[in-house]
């Protein structure tokens, strides 16, 4: 569709997060790959679509921010003291930010859909796709929706053992 083009038409990369289980720092690496690519002078944003634990609004020390709704779709909340860094994440749209998703997979898959096609990012040189642990309905949801756009690649962390 139009908006599916037009929302993601400004943004050059896209890299996916991911790793086979919890805990291993996707949120952590994500974060950091975001300010490094910031401060080597990148448009950057981050998509947090790890739905039950949404945690860079507060590695980013946004957690109280909310999304605004624009002509293309949610805003999404600028970060840092340049307010570089854009950021979209279920976080915002929850009314206490430590409150559980707890959600069956077509309202996830809804979601992330929505995440994709109607966030207005703007330009950017790079989205950064925050994703939950595991290999779950969630990353094949991610994946079909940003499959029409170009994909730069993924991260994959691990743990040394």
């Amino acid at each position: 569709t139009l908006a599916e083009r037009t929302n993601l038409a400004g943004v050059q990369h896209i890299l996916l997060v991911l790793s086979g289980k919890g805990g291993v720092g996707k949120s952590t690496i994500s974060t950091e790959l975001a300010l490094a690519l910031r401060s080597a002078g990148k448009r950057v944003g981050i998509l947090d679509v790890d739905l039950c634990g949404p945690s860079i609004p507060r590695m980013l020390r946004v957690q109280d921010s909310a999304v605004h709704q624009c002509d293309s779709g949610w805003v999404p909340v600028c970060v840092g003291q340049d307010k570089a860094i854009a950021l979209m994440s279920i976080g915002f749209l929850l009314e206490r930010p430590d409150d559980a998703v707890v959600w069956r997979g077509p309202k996830k898959n809804a979601l992330i859909k929505q995440f994709v096609t109607d966030v207005a990012w703007g330009d950017l040189d790079f989205l950064i796709v925050d994703t939950p642990p595991g290999t779950s309905d969630e990353h094949i949801s991610t994946v079909e929706a940003l499959r029409p756009h170009q994909l730069l690649g993924a991260v994959l962390v691990t743990t040394p053992q």
